[in-house]
């Protein structure tokens, strides 16, 4: 969703094995970059199985040694198995004890996880309850939010639009989403659909998510990405929902559908995923779902959110069950086909699995790069392995992963109902390193726990509202402040006494969130951040009036800042 998502993400797509994982991060060897080399020179060879060198038939005759008969036609274009079926099924037998034991350490109200090896379900388990407090528990079929794994699923639903001739990879966004528009003209005519889908539009990590939190709607958050500033077009990589969203959306715009009912008719009733949807109210509606919950301390947690996402479906809006998400790994990894019939388009749908952007750059020359496909992370193991991978992350109460091995037609999806603390990666992480090695190599839920504590250090604010200065100085009184000011981005916001305490009034209309002021030094007031992306109190620091600093009795401010929503420098309202 947020800084958290994007790393939940990289950590989610990061190899199974503790070789691996030191490789990820800078030691170990370098890849094999004359595969493409090898390849591109062995059409002048002869096929393997030609007979052994003779007269007429040595470097003397042509001028090009004749291949030995155990030699390959090419180099194989992938790697073969490394696992077999008696080595998934250990792991398989390991795994009720991974979960139950991220459970014991954590406190995790429910998990549900599903496994599929060879186009098979082996594995489809629900642990633990969907609400804490409550007996319900967790199952197979138990509906939860899965945040970003979302994007895969999403990007599964463009390549259906794709296969299907109605739009192309390379088609700009604004020739099927005319009012689509970013700052700069140029990103806005040229900016395609794979460039949304891989995050490289410029658009900074963030963009609209607060906006979202207010609770503006989807159509309005769309009309003011142009706002937002941008970096280099192609350049840059920057994890964007709402970019993300513009470019699937525009699969469905050229389908002429809305985007929960595209998904719904070329991906979800094809496969029969009939506990899967796009919209907030089917997964409300739903009699057996995960509720969504934060930390109350002690591995206690409590249900105090919802979270509706349906203004960023398709990044984020997606709620399933592992039995429907099982379904489609088959289909990931059977090139979109499912029992025998094409649902999606190989070609299409192979699009999404390859490298489109660099997210994680080498820190040395001997590490291995990582990247992002269509709504995928893209990186390679040890063993040259192709590893597709996702996570999901809601800061008001859910996580969730989702990694496959393709050339092993191996792939494990986790769902739980908690805040992120990198619970279902390490469950995916710690089921694919005792695949390949036996046991675990790494204490997973270390490592990710680890991470996710780090994340959230960073995101506390830059100033603590606290802590009150060593000396305060007092506000003005209440007339200065109060009155309406404008933002182009986030709309009028008003400022009033209500009650005899100073409040701010900002959203869409009708649904207008109001905020109490407590005065933290001056004309600087502290208010509660909401939503998704909240991180504890925040600043309203009104301007001081006159140009030289000096008001008078009559004065009022005539702008006001709200530092959390000054994110990208759009958060300055000016009194009207």
């Amino acid at each position: 969703m947020n800084q958290k998502e994007y790393i939940a993400a990289r950590i989610g797509s990061l190899p199974s094995d503790r070789r691996s994982l030191l490789k990820a991060f800078g030691v170990g060897a370098a890849g094999m970059a004359a595969a493409p080399l090898l390849a591109a020179c062995t059409a002048q060879s002869s096929p393997a199985g030609a007979a052994s060198r003779g007269p007429g038939s040595g470097p003397g005759a042509s001028g090009t040694p004749s291949p030995s008969a155990s030699l390959l036609p090419a180099p194989e274009p992938q790697v073969k198995p490394l696992l077999d079926q008696q080595k998934v099924n250990d792991a398989l037998a390991r795994l009720d004890g991974i979960v139950q034991g991220a459970m014991e350490s954590t406190g995790v109200p429910g998990i549900a996880v599903a496994v599929v090896y060879k186009d098979q379900v082996l594995y489809s388990m629900g642990f633990g309850v969907r609400e804490s407090g409550k007996p319900e528990t967790v199952d197979a079929d138990t509906v939860f939010q899965v945040a970003s794994v979302s994007k895969p699923l999403a990007s599964t639903v463009a390549a259906a639009a794709v296969g299907r001739k109605a739009i192309s990879w390379t088609d700009p966004v604004i020739n099927h989403s005319p009012g689509f528009a970013l700052k700069d003209p140029f990103v806005t005519q040229n900016a395609t659909v794979a460039d949304l889908l891989s995050h490289q539009s410029g658009l900074r990590t963030g963009a609209g998510d607060l906006l979202e939190d207010l609770g503006f709607d989807q159509s309005y958050i769309l009309s003011h990405l142009n706002q937002q500033p941008l970096d280099s077009f192609r350049a840059s990589y920057n994890y964007s929902n709402f970019g993300y969203t513009a470019g699937a959306r525009a699969a469905a715009d050229a389908m002429k559908m809305a985007w929960a009912d595209f998904a719904e008719d070329v991906l979800f009733k094809p496969l029969g995923m009939s506990a899967t949807s796009y919209r907030h109210a089917d997964y409300e509606k739903a009699s057996n779902r995960a509720l969504i919950h934060v930390p109350a301390g002690n591995k206690t947690w409590v249900a105090k959110y919802s979270r509706d996402a349906d203004a960023e479906a398709p990044a984020g809006g997606a709620s399933s069950s592992v039995r429907d998400l099982a379904r489609w790994i088959r289909l990931q990894l059977a090139d979109g086909s499912f029992e025998g019939t094409e649902i999606i388009a190989p070609d299409a749908l192979g699009v999404t699995h390859v490298p489109h952007a660099v997210n994680g750059f080498p820190p040395t020359p001997a590490a291995r790069t990582r990247f992002y496909g269509l709504g995928w992370n893209v990186s390679y193991d040890d063993h040259a392995r192709l590893m597709l991978g996702h996570s999901g992350a809601f800061n008001l109460g859910a996580a969730t992963a989702v990694s496959l091995l393709p050339g092993e037609q191996l792939g494990i999806v986790a769902l739980t109902n908690g805040r992120p603390q990198g619970i279902p990666e390490a469950i995916c992480a710690a089921f694919l390193d005792t695949a390949q090695n036996g046991s675990p190599t790494v204490d997973w839920l270390g490592f990710t726990a680890g991470a996710f504590q780090k994340i959230d250090e960073a995101e506390k604010p830059k100033v603590d509202y606290s802590q009150a200065p060593s000396r305060v100085e007092p506000a003005r009184g209440n007339d200065f402040y109060t009155g309406t000011y404008a933002n182009s981005y986030y709309g009028p916001l008003g400022v009033a006494v209500e009650n005899g305490v100073l409040t701010l009034e900002l959203g869409p209309a009708g649904r207008t969130t109001k905020f109490p002021l407590q005065h933290f030094d001056g004309d600087t007031f502290s208010f509660e951040s909401i939503g998704e992306n909240a991180n504890g109190l925040a600043g309203a620091i009104f301007a001081a009036g006159a140009a030289t600093g000096a008001a008078t009795a009559d004065a009022r401010a005539p702008s006001v800042r709200l530092d959390f929503y000054d994110q990208t420098g759009l958060g300055t309202f000016t009194r009207g």
